[in-house]
């Protein structure tokens, strides 16, 4: 039976997906959640899909995400991660010498800015389009050895439909996506699907489980970039991703998230969590 793993499965662009599915924000209404994301591993997704062995790497972001309705049909959204870091281990021999020395970086991350736009509301299945500007605003050459990164170092847009419909009487709800990213400075072009249910468990409790896949069209360099973090060209992955969300007072809350990838191609493949609180307005 082929292994499953965990895998950081760039949860950050599934929660920036996902959040809020075909649903605009109502017109001065809004979701802003922090969150930290860490991942620590000795292996890798190789680009012929195979997990190999390699210097113990890290990465951490600390960010904020945050959706806030313009109008009725129009909402602006953000996601800063405004402190990232990536670490590369000590590597010593059986007799403990140096065979490299460790390295880090920490700098801003890549941010993404998006507009979503309401097609269909008011209806038992909603839909929205929206796209997303995503700034390398992130490090792409970090540390001491430059191979560090705390982003890819190229501007993408990306093009996005989303349907939501509610179920059980509004105890639940399943969203899906359909999306087009474009990359800029020769990193292939791709395509991307998801699809997400979730309900509530209790009055406070609620649960969610998300399937995110992101396909390369490999149309861009196949030059190889370094293999200790997510920030590669030709990513390919599915990640799913179940997620906890209990709610403490009336609009703030706590949520915990951790992926499960079942494939993967230039990726980090170890454990990933993360946790964030969240407030709406």
């Amino acid at each position: 039976m082929k292994k499953i793993v965990l895998i950081i499965g760039l949860g950050l662009l599934v929660q920036l997906s996902f959040a809020g599915g075909g649903w605009p924000s109502p017109k001065g209404k809004g979701y802003f959640k922090w969150s930290q994301y860490v991942i620590r591993s000795g292996s890798y997704y190789a680009p012929n899909g195979e997990i190999i062995d390699i210097a113990t790497a890290s990465v951490y972001i600390t960010s904020l995400y945050g959706e806030y309705g313009l109008t009725d049909k129009l909402t602006v959204i953000g996601y800063v991660p405004f402190f990232s870091r990536a670490t590369l281990n000590e590597q010593v021999d059986a007799n403990g010498n140096q065979i490299a020395p460790g390295d880090a970086v920490n700098s801003f991350g890549d941010t993404d800015i998006s507009f979503k736009y309401g097609l269909i509301t008011n209806k038992p299945v909603v839909m929205s389009a929206s796209v997303t500007f995503g700034l390398p605003f992130g490090n792409d050459a970090g540390g001491q050895t430059g191979v560090l990164q705390t982003g890819d170092g190229e501007f993408n847009t990306m093009i996005s439909l989303e349907a939501s419909r509610g179920i059980n009487q509004g105890k639940g709800y399943v969203n899906t996506l359909l999306a087009f990213n474009n990359r800029s400075n020769n990193f292939s072009d791709e395509w991307r699907w998801g699809v997400e249910v979730g309900h509530s468990l209790t009055s406070r409790l609620s649960g969610a489980l998300k399937v995110y896949s992101v396909n390369t069209f490999n149309n861009g360099s196949d030059v190889e970039t370094p293999s200790n973090g997510i920030f590669s060209n030709n990513i390919e992955y599915l990640a799913i991703t179940p997620e906890l969300n209990y709610r403490i007072k009336e609009s703030f809350g706590l949520s915990t998230a951790v992926g499960f990838a079942a494939s993967g191609r230039r990726v980090l493949a170890s454990p990933s969590f993360s946790i964030g609180l969240y407030l709406t307005i």
